[in-house]
């Protein structure tokens, strides 16, 4: 077998020789060329090679060294190298058939953590032969990732009145790197809130950042909290991110409404006055509630637990303002209870009571003609001991009425000037410093005794007052059609005088049936 690649040309002489007496010969050269054929495989011979490298290896480093060879020749001895494409590599020829392998890109151990590089020659023969070698490079990792958390901000809601060591949430990061420059530690950013640490309130384990409150929060006093949190690996430069932590306390209904308005003892009664004479839709009193929880837990409604009488008063149900339905009667009772309570919008609800007691009071011309024309005589309100007391006081004052009646018939009869118009009725007259004028007396006297007669369903109704030493009166007439009887075909006199209170402080006005 002719082998090119070992001998490429063969030289020989021929010689002829017959086989006569004496020989005779003849001779030639003869020269062979052998023809070369691609029948030989390229080579490739890898002369160095670094493996592992750095993933931060920089551009343009030679990390493989590679020659190659075909033993033919011509175009079958030309030979070509190359290596996949889409690989951060390239081939750089340094002289006749040595080739550098070289970084071109960027590597990163997270996106490619080795890299299977095969080297390909094929030479340029028909048919071509070709061959290939394969080398794995790995890569080293390097610090170059910083921490990374899932959210950029954490927003936690904590129910208030919590048990101090409660799990709040779990911060984990995530480090792509390996071994310790994927080693997370977690801490708090420092930062003080009146003169109170984070690290006071707050505690994350440093190893899986899950975060602890260590104490119990009250929505009342502290609503929020912002802070940061740092999760820092273990590299070396060691690299660092942080996220920002909100946490929201959410109210709980835990504080009952308390009752401002009207301002109360702890445990007493608000007591009211107003005048019996108050129109229908008039303000009686306001309750006014706080109450400390947040805007739905704080909503506030009113509403009556007890009343005296329903059809009396209203209570605005959202401003607690109470206001009369109608005017007073004589039926009603002077005093009033009621009992208010205000309850927030919690679940479950909180509340509050208040107690108003609310008297009525009449002034002396009110008292005068509700005791007229309010109060009838058959009316059993009248016990037996003030039926002896208003016969008694009857008769004193019927005698006084004689006496007085006596005495200004007499006063009457006295003579006057020609010019002067008899005395009129409805006008009395004071035996001590007395001035008339439009029928009215002004006296000083020291203690008089004030008249009013009216008829009524039943009879007359004498009603007679007290007044104190050194009071002021005026006496005046009452004219017809006043309103307050008529059954009477002629005005009564009436003394009109304030009434007074007595050592006791009550009010008086005595009447006689």
């Amino acid at each position: 077998m002719l082998n090119y690649e070992d001998l490429r040309i063969y030289d020989m002489e021929v010689i002829a020789t017959d086989k006569g007496a004496s020989a005779l010969s003849g001779q030639c050269s003869i020269k062979v060329l052998v023809e070369d054929m691609n029948d030989n495989h390229p080579e490739i011979s890898i002369k160095s090679f670094q493996s592992p490298v750095k993933e931060n290896i920089e551009l343009e480093t030679v990390i493989a060294v590679v020659s190659v060879s075909d033993k033919d020749s011509g175009d079958n001895g030309v030979v070509d190298l190359h290596i996949p494409d889409n690989m951060p590599f390239t081939l750089r020829e340094s002289s006749d058939n040595y080739y550098e392998l070289v970084v071109s890109e960027p590597l990163d151990r997270e996106k490619a953590p080795e890299y299977d590089i095969t080297f390909t020659v094929t030479d340029r023969g028909s048919p071509p032969l070709s061959d290939n070698e394969t080398m794995t490079l790995e890569l080293l990792d390097v610090n170059d990732n910083v921490p990374q958390f899932p959210q950029s901000f954490y927003t936690i809601r904590v129910m208030e009145n919590n048990a101090p060591g409660a799990l709040l949430s779990s911060l984990t990061a995530f480090d792509p790197d390996l071994h310790e420059n994927q080693y997370l530690v977690y801490f708090i950013l420092e930062k003080e809130i009146a003169n109170t640490s984070m690290s006071m309130l707050f505690s994350i384990n440093p190893e899986n950042g899950n975060l602890y409150a260590l104490k119990t929060f009250d929505y009342e006093i502290e609503n929020e909290f912002l802070f940061h949190i740092e999760a820092r690996d273990s590299g070396s430069p060691p690299l660092s991110s942080n996220v920002t932590v909100h946490i929201i306390i959410v109210d709980q209904n835990d504080n009952a409404p308390v009752i401002v308005s009207p301002w109360r003892a702890q445990g007493s009664v608000v007591e009211e006055t107003i005048p019996r004479s108050t129109d229908k839709g008039s303000l009686v009193a306001k309750v006014i509630a706080l109450d400390t929880d947040s805007v739905h837990n704080s909503r506030i409604t009113y509403q009556f637990l007890q009343v005296t009488d329903a059809t009396l008063f209203s209570l605005d149900q959202y401003n607690g303002e109470i206001r009369t339905m109608r005017m007073f009667s004589y039926r009603d009772p002077r005093h009033q209870r009621l009992v208010v309570v205000a309850k927030d919008n919690g679940e479950p609800a909180l509340s509050a009571t208040v107690t108003i007691k609310l008297s009525t009071l009449e002034t002396a011309v009110n008292k005068a003609y509700s005791d007229m024309t309010e109060v009838p005589l058959e009316y059993d309100i009248f016990s037996d001991l003030n039926l002896y007391l208003v016969i008694g006081l009857g008769s004193v004052s019927f005698l006084l009425l004689i006496t007085i009646l006596v005495t200004i018939v007499l006063k009457c009869q006295t003579p006057k000037p020609s010019s002067a118009a008899p005395p009129c009725r409805n006008s009395v007259l004071s035996e001590r410093n007395s001035t008339i004028a439009d029928s009215t007396l002004v006296s000083n006297d020291a203690y008089w005794y004030s008249m009013f007669l009216a008829e009524t369903r039943k009879g007359k109704m004498v009603v007679r007052q007290p007044v104190p030493k050194g009071s002021r009166y005026i006496v005046s007439s009452l004219p017809r059609g006043t309103g307050l009887t008529n059954t009477s075909d002629s005005a009564a006199s009436t003394l009109q005088v304030p009434q007074y209170r007595s050592n006791n402080g009550v009010f008086r006005n005595n009447a006689v049936l």
